[in-house]
């Protein structure tokens, strides 16, 4: 698979086969990642990857939290601006109607789209999940920084014929993911990530991208 088909070939997947990765295969996906780029060289990301056990564990922590009612953490990071502009807030709005109108959740079904978002904490059925941290003292450019290494893994996931999910919703139960993955102190969890072989089966609706013409300006 050449690097072009890699990135347009990625998606969201949210529904994940439970045939095991190889530990050889993520051992090289990550390695080749680290040579994603990294103003200074700071390289501020800190990964922490969960199969088996560890993986059922954090499962089941956080399963129990939504079985008592818990509604998760205070956040550490916001996802979103509280005030998103219309033409964001418009793109969010269309997501979540292709999304849940692919597996027959109406617009106004309020439990019908919790039963789908709590798929998140089960890692949409994936045997390995990763969470990648940065150092509370980061700035915006360190989190740029490991959003392009994030990328880096998930067009290397492709070319390893493995999807993913990219998952900012873990940062709800973040005080369980941090429990099991032990990072140093002070550090954030920026998101978790979904690992494994897609779901054939599993809907996938085609998500549209903003037009070349309305997010690039060549000068010349």
């Amino acid at each position: 698979m050449d690097v072009y088909e890699a990135v347009r070939s990625r998606r969201s997947v949210r529904g994940f086969l439970g045939k095991p990765v190889p530990d050889e295969v993520l051992t090289r996906v990550l390695t080749t990642a680290l040579r994603a780029p990294s103003g200074g060289n700071l390289q501020p990301w800190r990964v922490y990857v969960l199969s088996g056990a560890k993986l059922a564990e954090l499962k089941y922590l956080v399963r129990q939290r939504i079985s008592d009612g818990d509604t998760g953490d205070p956040p550490q990071v916001l996802p979103y601006p509280e005030a998103l502009p219309e033409q964001y807030a418009r793109r969010i709005e269309e997501l979540g109607a292709l999304r849940y109108g692919a597996v027959g959740v109406a617009r106004g079904d309020y439990a019908g789209r919790e039963r789908v978002r709590v798929r998140n904490w089960d890692f949409f059925g994936a045997p390995v999940g990763l969470f990648c941290y940065l150092d509370e003292q980061m700035l915006p450019p360190q989190w740029l920084d490991a959003g392009m290494f994030l990328q880096t893994v998930m067009v290397l996931l492709r070319a390893e014929g493995l999807d993913s999910c990219a998952q900012i919703a873990w940062g709800r139960y973040h005080r369980s993911v941090t429990e099991i993955a032990e990072p140093p102190a002070g550090y954030v969890l920026g998101c978790g990530m979904s690992i494994g072989y897609a779901d054939p089966d599993e809907p996938r609706p085609a998500i549209p991208r903003a037009s070349l013409a309305e997010v690039v300006t060549f000068r010349s």
